[in-house]
């Protein structure tokens, strides 16, 4: 007898069409119906893994799609026993290949098996082809939680769309099952399909962050506790914090070396500061008052300071204590400066008065009135004498003529307790009460060139760099504690430091680029700085009360301090080395020690 094949059509439009885009695949094959050849009913409630029972042995293969799309609700529905007989088989865990290539390409099957890693469930044999040479096997384990894909067991599959596919393959007979076996297969199946969903034809696909579960935030929290761990925090950090110094620490002095042969400039890092003083003389009634100014060095190598009502001048080179005026009962000395030449000494009184005295006649040359309040500073530059009064007000008056006052420079607010001019007379920088710095520009005194309101407190310390004369020194009182440096060009604030106490004076040295500033509450010390590193060098404890005054030697080797203790103590801070080179050139300045009565007073 003649056996009639009969070839399908080949078609490839159900492997990678548009329903498994993504990379998955679909668990039932495509709806779509396709008739290429001649085709026989199928029993549709019989089981998906048991071949149904025909009567002849040709016979071709439905196209019509298999459980009409819908594996889950064919599995889940309940087989009598009356619709379908099964038999248990040794080898019912393993499903034939389908029969037909049309239905192989709409599966979509890919060439991996599925092996499951728990109990696998019984199921019987698919449909064989007739003609088929020979049979290919592809195991489907179901049941377990893992799914490890395998190439080698399925290479019938991908043969399958290629080859042509024979239907002489021996009926087996059916056999009966339960509903249990139903239910075992519908739970294995949607194990199944959720596994296939999660599979991937893509593997370089980067796994998507998933936040943790409360349970597993919990649990890390109860741990970190229980361990004694912060999760916020780093592991290797200080526990307590470390301990924060009162006073600024700079890194670069406690670790860095130089790495530069010893020179001048490195020996000036090792230099020895002397902490003790060289001499101490007796200051009795001298007024503890933080806005005046009572203590002052002369070109001449000659101390001048006021103690109440008398003005009294000490010669270092002579050692000799000369009284040189008393006030009337009715005022007292609340400032003194001397002239740039060291001849003259003005003096300021509580009334307002200012007077000027020849320290070698003794005697007074003149006096000027004008303010209505004490003269708490002031200032010389050649023939001009600057005073500072509290109401405010800073007089400009010229000791030649007789109309002394030529300029009224009117910005604070309050009382003026710092002045000082530039060493070329090119600016004045006044300090007040009301905290603010004004930096005045001699060419036009109606209005200050610069107001600097950084301060907090009101600022007394004024001192105008020796070696660049655009750099000036501020300090502030109690509750401001800073020494702020400006370019007095742009008046931008170029440095700043945080002293820890207040700051009663500020002195540049003309041997070293250092400054030394003296201090009130709660320190009574001295403290160096370099400049610009902002680094101290040392930290002298002065006095036993707050230190009120200071001023340096014509040298500049030696620093003069008059404190509330009533004392009067000399510390050689900036000392020359023997064969060290003069003074910082680039001053600007002229030398005071070398004039002599250069001004002529009327």
């Amino acid at each position: 007898m003649a056996t009639t094949i009969s070839t399908p059509i080949k078609t490839h439009r159900g492997l990678f069409s548009t329903r498994t885009a993504g990379g998955r695949m679909p668990l039932t094959p495509s709806p779509r119906q396709q008739a290429s050849t001649t085709t026989v009913p199928v029993n549709l409630d019989s089981s998906p893994f048991t071949p149904e029972k025909h009567s002849g042995n040709d016979y071709r293969a439905s196209s019509k799609s298999t459980y009409s799309g819908n594996l889950m609700a064919h599995l889940s529905r309940p087989t009598s026993k009356s619709s379908s007989s099964h038999r248990d088989s040794p080898k019912s865990n393993i499903a034939r290949v389908v029969h037909t290539p049309r239905k192989a390409l709409e599966l979509g099957v890919s060439d991996f098996t599925l092996t499951g890693t728990g109990k696998t469930p019984s199921s019987a044999k698919s449909k064989k082809a007739a003609l088929r040479q020979k049979s290919n096997k592809t195991t489907l384990n179901y049941g377990g939680d893992r799914f490890i894909p395998n190439r080698s067991a399925s290479s019938g599959i991908a043969n399958a769309g290629s080859s042509k596919l024979g239907t002489s393959d021996k009926q087996r007979p059916k056999t009966s099952n339960s509903t249990s076996t139903s239910s075992v297969l519908s739970s294995a199946a949607d194990e199944a399909a959720a596994a296939l969903e999660g599979l991937s034809l893509d593997n370089d696909e980067e796994a998507e962050y998933s936040r943790p579960s409360p349970n597993t935030i919990a649990y890390q929290d109860s741990l970190a506790d229980a361990c004694g761990v912060k999760l916020n925090t780093r592991i290797l950090e200080f526990k307590p914090a470390p301990p924060e110094s009162s006073k600024p620490i700079d890194l670069r002095k406690q670790y860095n070396r130089p790495l530069k042969p010893a020179t001048s400039s490195s020996a000036q890092l090792r230099r020895r500061i002397a902490t003790a003083p060289e001499r101490v003389l007796d200051a009795p009634g001298l007024i503890d008052d933080y806005y005046l100014n009572l203590l002052d060095w002369s070109s001449g190598n000659q101390v001048a300071i006021g103690l109440e009502r008398n003005v009294y001048v000490w010669s270092a080179d002579e050692g000799s204590v000369s009284c040189l005026l008393e006030t009337t009962a009715d005022t007292y000395v609340s400032s003194v400066k001397w002239s740039g030449d060291g001849a003259y000494v003005g003096v300021g009184l509580g009334t307002g008065e200012v007077q000027i005295w020849d320290v070698a006649e003794g005697q007074k040359i003149r006096s000027m009135y004008g303010h209505d309040t004490r003269v708490g500073v002031m200032g010389w530059n050649k023939h001009l004498l600057s005073t500072g009064a509290r109401s405010g007000l800073v007089f400009n008056h010229d000791v030649r003529v007789a109309e002394h006052k030529v300029a009224e420079l009117v910005s604070h607010t309050s009382e003026v307790c710092g002045l000082e001019w530039r060493s070329d007379g090119a600016q004045l920088a006044t300090g007040g009460n009301d905290n603010l710095v004004s930096i005045w520009d001699a060419r036009a005194l109606s209005v200050p060139k610069f107001t600097k309101t950084n301060h907090k407190a009101a600022v007394k310390a004024l001192a105008w760099c020796p070696w660049n004369m655009n750099l000036l020194a501020t300090g502030g009182g109690s509750y401001d504690r800073h020494i702020h440096f400006w370019n007095s060009t742009s008046g931008a604030r170029v440095n700043s430091i945080d002293t820890g106490s207040q700051v009663t004076s500020l002195r540049w040295s003309t041997n070293y680029r250092e400054i030394v500033s003296s201090s009130g509450f709660p320190d009574n010390s001295l403290s160096i700085w370099s400049y610009p590193t902002l680094v101290r060098n040392v930290e002298i404890p002065a006095h036993e009360s707050r230190v009120l005054h200071s001023c340096l030697s014509p040298d500049g080797q030696m620093l003069a301090t008059a404190a509330a203790d009533e004392s009067l103590k000399f510390w050689k801070v900036f000392e020359k080395k023997a064969g060290a080179p003069g003074a910082i050139s680039g001053s600007g300045s002229s030398s005071k020690a070398e004039m002599a009565k250069s001004m002529t007073i009327r």
